[in-house]
């Protein structure tokens, strides 16, 4: 099958890319409105963009040509909590991808218990085994529906106790939760270590 992009709805790529780039980590984003609101959402468009200093990136779409209640807390408050959530977590995550007015917070609609974060106003998820707590650096336009690609720097993270191995993260132990095409979630099953490799090649 040969499938010229041009020729495809906004509904119709969205289809093919989700189930084609899987599975995807989940950012469980933790943001404060001008009024005090905490916001809840997931996004699955979500990567890491630098390592020093430590950076993320999520693509966050518009609504009707609306702009998400994330992006509007985050370009006006500048701050935000990645919130990395395991498996046991996937029904609250689905569920905080409903849209909600602005004046109402999905973290008291999933009766979720929250923490103070330590250096940004915004609290993080307590059930959540890994939250990074970061400050706006760039958010960039992208297309004619303007989707935001927003870049933030990670000024804390907050690891729980047990799943650091030799100061990287038991991701079997992490157990993170991932999205599929559609309605559909994943986690870890098997995992293959091969030998490291020297990143540069001897002449």
């Amino acid at each position: 099958m040969d499938i010229e992009a041009s020729g495809l709805s906004v509904e119709e790529c969205y289809r093919l890319l989700t189930g084609v780039v899987v599975p995807r980590p989940i950012a469980w984003v933790t943001s404060l409105s001008e009024a005090g609101v905490i916001n809840l959402a997931p996004f699955s468009h979500f990567t890491f963009v630098a390592a020093k200093p430590p950076m993320l990136a999520i693509s966050v779409g518009r609504k009707a040509g609306k702009m998400k209640d994330t992006a509007a807390n985050i370009l006006a408050t500048k701050e935000f909590v990645v919130n990395i959530a395991s498996f046991d977590l996937v029904q609250e995550v689905h569920s905080s991808a409903i849209e909600y007015p602005p004046e109402v917070s999905e973290v008291d609609i999933l009766k979720l218990e929250t923490r103070p974060s330590l250096v940004v106003k915004p609290p993080a998820i307590a059930r959540c085994p890994v939250q990074m707590e970061c400050v706006l650096h760039q958010s960039i336009d992208i297309g004619p529906r303007k989707t935001q690609l927003i870049i933030g720097e990670v000024l804390r993270f907050r690891v729980r106790d047990g799943l650091m191995r030799d100061g990287k993260i038991d991701t079997m132990e992490l157990q993170p939760l991932a999205r599929l095409g559609g309605p559909n979630y994943a986690t870890l099953s098997d995992v293959v270590t091969m030998a490291a490799i020297e990143r540069t090649a001897k002449s």
